[in-house]
């Protein structure tokens, strides 16, 4: 069965109050859920905090989610540790980890979220599932949840902290007329266009009417057995890249 790409911008967000329990206002858009995809994706979302705004601290228990904050500045709460975070910044947050976000600063805090259903062993506990800390290319060892700046490193293998099926998280910047083929070869990928421009059509032999303008603010997902190709319009094209394995195919290994 040919499955729908699923596109999506943040131009009409909407209006949260309360989020996780505490007062105040949200901006908040759903790019893509687990409707139509065969990975274990629970949502790809965009948050957006005004000054001083707060989306309150909450435990993971079920699920792995990876905030990549895109504008402005804050403090996130790290298990009761508080860290000033900025765009660019990453916070990968294990199961069993609890964390909320503040913003400190003058401008709105903007901010995607990758929420994943957790792979959890038998013996663990969702309070007690920090992995040993592991060196990586990124930089020092990583912790059951840390802040890593993914414009200064690129791109970071999320594995080392969560134990779902997201195997990269990249920044990717194309040149004007520059291109990228995406495949589906055993996964599904999510790009949210950070800056620049350009446009996506189908990849491979495919045909139809996937003709999708590229600026900021624009999200593309990838089903299992839908290719594309990404092209950089003449300002350059900057995205930020996810992908998770699918269950079940050679890269995502047999279903759990």
């Amino acid at each position: 069965m040919r499955r729908a790409v699923i596109v999506a911008t943040t131009r009409e967000p909407a209006d949260v109050h309360g989020v996780h329990g505490t007062e105040g206002l949200t901006h908040w858009t759903c790019l893509a859920r687990r409707t139509g995809l065969l990975g274990s994706w629970e949502a790809i979302e965009w948050a957006c905090l005004p000054p001083g705004a707060i989306s309150g601290e909450h435990l993971h228990t079920r699920t792995e989610e990876v905030y990549v904050l895109l504008s402005g500045r804050g403090e996130i709460t790290l298990d009761g540790r508080a860290v000033h975070v900025e765009a660019g910044d990453v916070v990968l947050t294990g199961l069993g980890s609890r964390h909320g976000l503040r913003n400190t600063g003058p401008e709105p805090l903007e901010w995607l979220v990758i929420e994943m259903t957790a792979v959890r062993l038998p013996e663990q506990h969702p309070t007690d599932l920090a992995p040993t800390p592991t060196p990586t290319p990124a930089g020092p060892p990583i912790r059951s949840t840390v802040v890593t700046n993914l414009r200064r490193v690129g791109s970071i293998d999320p594995r080392v902290v969560l134990s779902g099926p997201l195997r990269r998280l990249r920044i990717t910047r194309l040149a004007a007329g520059e291109r990228a083929d995406l495949t589906t070869d055993g996964v599904e990928h999510t790009v949210f266009v950070t800056a620049g421009s350009g446009r996506a059509a189908p990849g491979g032999a495919q045909t139809g009417v996937l003709r999708v303008p590229l600026t900021p603010g624009t999200a593309l997902t990838l089903p299992l057995g839908t290719d594309a190709v990404l092209t950089a319009g003449p300002d350059g094209l900057e995205y930020l890249h996810a992908v998770l394995a699918v269950p079940g195919t050679p890269e995502g290994g047999e279903p759990s």
